[in-house]
């Protein structure tokens, strides 16, 4: 997914996530790697990102330096930490906390946002102003 900032201030921003499904999930990257995401909120420590993944693909165990949700808009996702598995369908919601390595797969292919709410640092106080992507 590309850096981009998606500010909060000023203007709402506002979503049309089955829009944005069909946006990503017919990319040229989905094509050739069998996933792909977009940033929809990039603000402090807020990040919002929408991933789809291809039928049989995966996400290597990570993790994220702060607490995250995973809600599955479209499809179904197996979410695995500390050895167990969660499966997740379409309108399905996990939390998790800061720093706990998990993994994702995807038999039949799945679309999910992920919030991540990174740790408040000077890094997330910067106050953006950027254009919107067109």
């Amino acid at each position: 997914m590309p850096s981009i900032d998606r500010a909060l201030s000023g203007q709402p921003l506002q979503f049309h996530l089955e829009s944005e499904r069909e946006r990503i999930a017919g990319s040229e990257r989905q094509e050739a790697h069998g996933r792909s995401g977009r940033t929809l909120v990039k603000d402090g420590p807020l990040r919002v990102n929408m991933v789809s993944l291809g039928p049989g693909e995966a996400l290597a165990e990570h993790h994220a330096p702060g607490p995250i949700t995973v809600q599955v808009l479209d499809g179904a996702i197996r979410f695995t930490t500390g050895g167990s598995h969660h499966d997740l369908q379409t309108g399905e919601l996990l939390a998790l906390g800061a720093e706990t390595p998990h993994s994702v797969t995807s038999e039949e292919g799945g679309v999910f946002l992920l919030t991540i709410a990174l740790p408040w640092s000077t890094d997330t106080q910067t106050e953006h102003h950027p254009q919107p992507d067109p």
